[in-house]
């Protein structure tokens, strides 16, 4: 009896600090790893599946760390920046990541307009509207509410699944292209692996993480359960790639459909894998676009009001928090207003905030890697030998990768 106490004490515990790294690796999958995954597998097929391994075990190192970081500090990561790097550094790091964020959250706005188009609605009832519904939840909710609506948001990206079932893959040709990944070495396939990788360490995320495991309460004690949220987080975000990958190459990719966008693939699975399963396809595409719509501009003013000592946080009411309040509506505004400009250049948009990402990303987890090193920051909690080769390692490779995105996308 003791032992089945024990196990749903652990299991009611588990539940009850479940909540950030799920969301942050849920947040993953928006508009821009949507289109990628389903680029990816209209072009080259089960071919790219190999490479949604190693984009899982980088994205669970760096959450890891972002978790440790803020259960032992208690500190966001840019209130820590500002702390060891001064105001004038932190100021251009913060620059670039407002304006980063402000295209992302653009992007998001324009998965809410295609997807919904899909069905025939107009762009200027979607998006207003999905705006307002976002503004609503975070103005009026507060962090509890909001993370179990983003945890339903979660669950409803799993609809990939289903879609990729309709497609009828082969399921055995699937398992040996993971298995026995084939490597084409031209640039096209290199630049798309590049993508896959860039698609899923975002800049935002590493602050956003940090700063949901501090609102939520969480103390170092919780760090058992919160490395489970952040490795279920990780799982389910790979997992909705690998079907979304599976459904486009079962389907667009034997029957040579290229794509561009997310919605050309909902567009596109119609007539091949019925109406239903295209439909699935752009339900899950205008979820994961409210879904990132509404952390991203939260995200950008908590690190921001965080970074220059403004209070900051959705349990906080409008009149504690302004500063927080007034920048997540101008970000939301400001994307909502330029996706209703007839004919905006969306694609390009696209194309310069993950240039941009990509200049910002090195800077981010240098420092957050020079932070988690310091005895005086994390006390017996710095990185181990191991941590550091991997966190190292894994800066490096993805610095050289963020340096050939930005190159390829300037070109």
């Amino acid at each position: 009896m003791g032992k089945r106490k024990t196990f749903w004490r652990q299991l009611l515990m588990l539940l009850a600090i479940i909540g950030p790294g799920i969301v942050t690796g849920s947040v993953d999958n928006d508009v821009g790893g949507i289109t990628t995954y389903s680029v990816a597998g209209a072009k080259y097929g089960f071919h790219m599946l190999w490479a949604l391994i190693p984009c899982g075990i980088v994205l669970f190192v760096v959450q890891e760390m972002n978790a440790r970081m803020g259960l032992v500090t208690q500190k966001g990561l840019a209130d820590l920046i500002r702390e060891n790097a001064g105001v004038k550094v932190t100021f251009f790091i913060f620059i670039g990541l407002l304006v980063a964020d402000l295209a992302n959250t653009t992007t998001e706005f324009a998965g809410v307009a295609g997807s919904m188009q899909v069905f025939n609605i107009s762009k200027y009832i979607s998006v207003p509207l999905s705006g307002l519904a976002v503004w609503l939840l975070v103005v009026k909710g507060n962090y509890k509410f909001a993370e179990r609506i983003f945890l339903i948001f979660s669950t409803f990206l799993l609809c990939y699944v289903v879609s990729a079932i309709m497609a009828k893959p082969d399921w055995a040709v699937v398992g040996r292209a993971v298995i026995h990944p084939e490597i084409v070495w031209k640039p096209d396939y290199i630049a798309m692996v590049v993508g896959l990788v860039g698609t899923t360490i975002a800049p935002w995320m590493q602050f956003y993480m940090q700063s949901a495991v501090i609102e939520k309460g969480l103390k170092f004690e919780d760090y058992k359960y919160t490395i489970i949220d952040v490795a279920v987080g990780c799982f389910l975000t790979i997992l909705v790639a690998v079907f979304i990958m599976v459904s486009c190459a079962s389907t667009l990719h034997v029957n040579h459909i290229q794509i561009n966008e997310a919605k050309d693939a909902a567009m596109a699975l119609r007539p091949l894998a019925g109406n239903l399963a295209g439909t699935i396809f752009a339900l899950g595409l205008f979820v994961a676009s409210i879904f990132s719509a509404t952390i991203l501009p939260v995200a950008t003013a908590f690190y921001v009001c965080e970074a220059f000592g403004f209070e900051a946080g959705i349990d906080k009411h409008m009149g504690e928090a302004p500063q927080f309040y007034a920048l997540f509506t101008g970000i939301l505004l400001i994307g909502m207003a330029i996706i209703l400009i007839p004919n905006a250049p969306l694609i390009q948009i696209s194309v310069w905030s993950q240039v941009i990402n990509g200049i910002l990303l090195p800077v981010v987890l240098v420092c957050m890697l020079l932070l988690i090193n310091k005895k005086e920051v994390m006390g017996k909690h710095v990185n181990g030998v191991v941590s550091n080769a991997v966190g190292w390692g894994m800066t490096a490779i993805l610095t050289i990768l963020s340096c050939y995105l930005v190159v390829s996308s300037c070109l």
